[in-house]
């Protein structure tokens, strides 16, 4: 609970642009409220394995996604804009090395994120992913293509 509302009230603060009482007021309620009916669900912070490898791996994986998010932007663009419009759309089955429910719904959302892939159903250690131009069916290929690259840094972040 602690740790939500210590991002959302100075959040609240920052969005409000004002440090007058009764926004102050109606702020720590509200965030009170909110971090408390929140006990239990996932938060960023759930699970967050608070050690120097993981403090660095943050930004590694925000950049790695980053570059991620470009190049499927770029190939899609590509595929869309080819005359022969290339697709090969299918759903594949991945695994994933992680053992964290929020290292696992990162992973997810993750992929989801970058177009061409989808994050259909996430089931145990596995993710069946729509890709729009799949490359293999195999899923050892099709996990070291998708999820490796994720996985490297989440796990060091979560487990």
């Amino acid at each position: 609970m602690l740790p939500l509302f210590a991002i959302l009230f100075p959040l609240w603060i920052v969005l409000n642009g004002s440090l007058a009482t009764d926004v102050l007021i109606t702020g720590l309620i509200a965030t009170l409220v909110i971090a408390a009916g929140s006990r239990g669900s996932l938060s960023p912070l759930t699970e967050f394995r608070v050690t120097p490898a993981a403090l660095w791996a943050v930004p590694r994986y925000l950049l790695y996604f980053l570059k991620e998010l470009v190049k499927s932007n770029l190939r899609l663009a590509a595929v869309v804009l080819s005359p022969e419009l290339p697709l090969n759309p299918g759903i594949v089955k991945v695994r994933t090395r992680l053992k964290s429910r929020m290292g696992r719904l990162l992973l997810a959302n993750s992929i989801t994120l970058t177009p061409g892939t989808l994050t259909v159903e996430l089931q145990d250690d596995w993710l069946y992913v729509h890709w729009v131009r799949m490359e293999t069916d195999d899923s050892e290929g099709a996990t070291a293509r998708i999820v490796a690259g994720f996985e490297r840094y989440l796990e060091v972040i979560y487990g």
